[in-house]
């Protein structure tokens, strides 16, 4: 049989397409190799929304039962985030934290952040002895911590906690959204989207919103003013009254 070089060579994608490296085991794989285990990554999701709170996970994947497929959690499909979801799940361990809104106003959208992280990493099972977190900071854990921007598109680890971190706060918001319902935040999941500005503007914030969030903070200056105005408007009218009364009598 006379092999065809051609088909040997990569092919070739469409003029204008990118090809983009999916996240490897490769720097698990290597502190493995050197005795360093467990290995966990990190990552969180919310930090932009206006509303819910920040999620984040821990996730450390078995080496010889890795899911395939797993990728920065938003280059992937609702559909194909929930279906790793399970399979993470059912092969690795893994651990989520919560930063309340609350919590957000008052430590800061970073701070809150750092904390849930170092959280997660805390809930693990067991302890790991390295851990790669997503972004540019390092944790507060008694382990060595690799801060990796960009590390969900990069590191297979905290790729798999994007996606954990991902689903986990989809479905909590699903929940808050039938505790509020109007904001619309099964659809957005509280990010700052047309329609959620719209429900803000109309619905003012609700308690899940995050206070100190600067459109959160002009609706709730909208809103204070119009009860403001609607309470002078009530006083106006029962002094109105009061004099029509007396000028009757």
């Amino acid at each position: 049989m006379i092999r065809d070089p051609s088909k040997d060579k990569p092919a070739k994608l469409p003029r204008g397409v990118i090809a983009v490296a999916q996240p490897s085991f490769r720097r698990e794989r290597a502190l493995l190799k050197r005795g360093v285990w467990p290995v966990a990554g990190c990552d969180e999701a919310g930090r932009g929304p206006l509303a819910g709170p920040v999620v984040a996970a821990a996730v450390v994947l078995d080496p010889k039962r890795i899911p395939k497929g797993i990728d920065d959690s938003k280059r992937l499909s609702a559909s194909r985030r929930e279906e790793l979801f399970e399979e993470i799940c059912a092969t690795a361990s893994f651990a989520v934290a919560v930063a309340s809104p609350a919590r957000i106003d008052r430590d800061n959208i970073l701070r809150a952040s750092l904390w849930a992280l170092a959280r997660a990493v805390h809930a693990l099972p067991d302890m790991p002895k390295h851990v790669f977190v997503d972004g540019r900071d390092r944790l507060d854990t008694p382990c060595d911590c690799e801060a990796v921007i960009g590390g969900d598109g990069i590191v297979l680890s905290i790729a798999a906690a994007s996606i954990i971190a991902k689903v986990s706060r989809d479905r909590l918001m699903c929940k808050l959204a039938q505790d509020c319902p109007g904001y619309g935040f099964e659809r957005h999941m509280g990010y700052g989207v047309p329609a959620h500005l719209e429900a803000l503007g109309r619905l003012g914030p609700s308690p899940h919103h995050r206070r100190f969030f600067a459109p959160v903070v002009a609706a709730r200056e909208r809103h204070e003013t119009v009860l403001v105005g609607e309470s002078v408007s009530v006083i106006e009218t029962s002094v109105e009254l009061s004099v029509t009364a007396e000028a009757a009598i």
